[in-house]
């Protein structure tokens, strides 16, 4: 059991699907900085210079005057702007993907049809079996090929 353990470690496509998740994580994280630090400021001052990441609900019914006091207190809330940044980013990661995908898809090198074996028997015309063709006889009627 641990030799076939270990083979499964040691094989290619766990390698390859160890590297992709630590690649996976650190995209993940890039996104994440994109979303906070690049995408959300301008959609926020847009929006009257709403930051997104502090928006709340404080569910104890007191005011806060940020979400570190909220989290300081410990209070329960609902963090709207928090939901709202990595709904973004999930929607970018996830697109990205998509395109990684759709782009390895096309590139990924289509393994050509076999192409059909040909022929190695004949069918006897008098007894309808299927005899070598090289026969001279059929085996089965002894008709003359």
């Amino acid at each position: 059991m641990f030799s076939e353990f270990k083979k499964f470690l040691i094989s290619g496509n766990v390698v390859d699907m160890a590297v992709g998740f630590i690649f996976g994580a650190a995209f993940a994280t890039v996104v994440k900085s994109l979303v906070t630090n690049v995408i959300m400021p301008p959609i926020g001052l847009l929006m009257g210079g709403v930051d997104f990441s502090s928006l709340f609900i404080a569910l104890d019914g007191k005011e806060y005057a940020s979400l570190s006091a909220l989290d300081a207190a410990g209070a329960p809330a609902i963090k709207l702007g928090l939901f709202v940044n990595d709904a973004i980013s999930f929607t970018i990661l996830g697109f990205v993907m998509f395109m990684i995908v759709k782009a390895y898809n096309k590139l990924k090198v289509a393994e050509p049809e076999a192409s059909p074996a040909a022929p190695t028997t004949k069918v006897c015309p008098e007894c309808a079996m299927g005899i070598p063709l090289a026969a001279k006889t059929c085996p089965y009627c002894q008709t003359a090929q």
